[in-house]
């Protein structure tokens, strides 16, 4: 990860601890000598910098490679700073274009309502709601009106936003890019003048965004805030970035019990990063327990203790022990240390060709058999369904107590 150049400045203990908390993870930090300047001015007047994050509902729930995010704006408001999480009811009426190929369908007024219901909600899951300031770009997006849409778009110049590689790459292959499309990257931009943000946060895919509104705070004559970037969480496959179109996510509002199985189902080099990304264990506990296994501690102890911090953090502290003594009465332990690995193409899949294929049963027949003995589990779920089509993805497939695959559909 690139956390930018690290500062030369003198700081004090408490601006250095604020730093070191805001680089855990991230991608990059830029400028962080401003950052390190706005820490200094925050500590020495005792006013709290402002932070945003923007979040355009486009679908009615997250998994938990949303929350990475979500995770930094704690760490920063237990430093004491005022966080804002933005609800882009506004910008989601134009789409944003960020990584796509072709044009992004808007959302319609009533989609982008019954979105927003369910967003806060989630991100009190991680934010200090009563902390926590909450508003919506159409506060100030609709009264701008024609022109002053206009007096906006002339602060930003058509060279500069086919600079944007998205943009770029589908110029040059000649896919279309609708004139709308460049106002998402400037009514975002805006947002940070109407909420004089300080810092700005989002994924690695947001950059451009991010850098617009520095510019468009100089633009209207305010300080330029800093803007730090986040890495995409990699999904259960350990492959790639965690998308529910490829199956490999943890939804937020999943059961305890799946959500525990799967936390642990991923690999163990994986889980380092995880800690790192979803963990509110400090890097120094982190540190300490990654030596331990190192040491010969077994690793499994330590995936335990990811999966139930997640599983607290998004039900209680309850289910989640009510979900680790269930995968321990089901698995003796929970899935092997070393399990077959195979990937295997044709999704979606028949659950019984599956198993026959991961040589998990000898035939469509007898796993037939198996699933109506209720010896079948995927993701630590019985499967009930003989019919049961799996679609791309990675699943950790258990035949009887014994019999453990990791399968990944292509």
């Amino acid at each position: 990860m690139n956390q930018s150049a690290v500062t030369t400045m003198p700081v004090s203990d408490g601006v250095g601890r604020a730093l070191e908390i805001s680089l855990r993870g991230v991608q990059e930090l830029l400028p962080q000598d401003e950052w390190v300047k706005k820490l200094a001015r925050s500590e020495a007047t005792e006013t709290p910098l402002r932070i945003k994050l923007g979040l355009d509902p486009t679908a009615p729930d997250i998994h938990i490679g949303h929350t990475v995010v979500l995770n930094k704006m704690r760490q920063l408001q237990d430093l004491g700073h005022q966080v804002i999480f933005l609800i882009g009811d506004f910008t989601s009426l134009i789409g944003d274009p960020s990584g796509r190929n072709s044009t992004r369908p808007p959302l319609t007024p009533e989609q982008i309502k019954a979105n927003a219901e369910t967003y806060y909600r989630q991100a009190s899951m991680v934010l200090d709601p009563a902390r926590t300031e909450i508003r919506y770009n159409s506060e100030w997006s609709e009264p701008l009106g024609a022109s002053g849409m206009i007096q906006l778009a002339a602060r930003y110049t058509v060279a500069r936003m086919m600079e944007r590689d998205d943009f770029h790459k589908r110029f040059t292959t000649g896919q279309s890019i609708a004139v709308h499309e460049f106002l998402y990257p400037l009514m975002q931009g805006y947002d940070s003048v109407a909420l004089k943000s300080d810092l700005e946060l989002g994924g690695t895919d947001q950059k451009f965004n991010l850098l617009m509104g520095r510019h468009l705070q100089q633009e209207y004559g305010q300080e330029p805030q800093c803007v730090l970037t986040m890495p995409l969480l990699v999904g259960l496959d350990g492959v790639d970035k965690m998308s529910k179109s490829k199956n490999n996510y943890i939804g937020i509002a999943e059961e305890p019990n799946t959500m525990f199985a799967k936390v642990l189902s991923i690999s163990d080099t994986l889980m380092w990063d995880w800690f790192t990304l979803l963990s509110f264990q400090s890097l120094a506990q982190i540190a300490a327990l990654k030596a331990e296994v190192a040491g010969g501690r077994n690793p499994k102890d330590a995936k335990v203790m990811l999966a139930k911090e997640i599983t607290t953090r998004f039900h209680s502290a309850a289910a989640a022990e009510a979900a680790e003594q269930d995968f321990h009465n089901r698995s003796k332990g929970g899935v092997p240390d070393e399990i077959a690995e195979l990937s295997l193409s044709g999704a979606p899949m028949g659950i019984g060709a599956l198993l026959k294929a991961a040589n998990l049963a000898p035939s469509s027949s007898e796993a037939g058999r198996l699933i109506d003995g209720g010896g079948v589990r995927v993701d630590g779920s019985v499967v009930s369904d003989k019919g049961l089509k799996l679609e791309a993805g990675t699943y950790v497939v258990q035949v009887g107590k014994r019999k453990f695959a990791r399968v990944t559909l292509g």
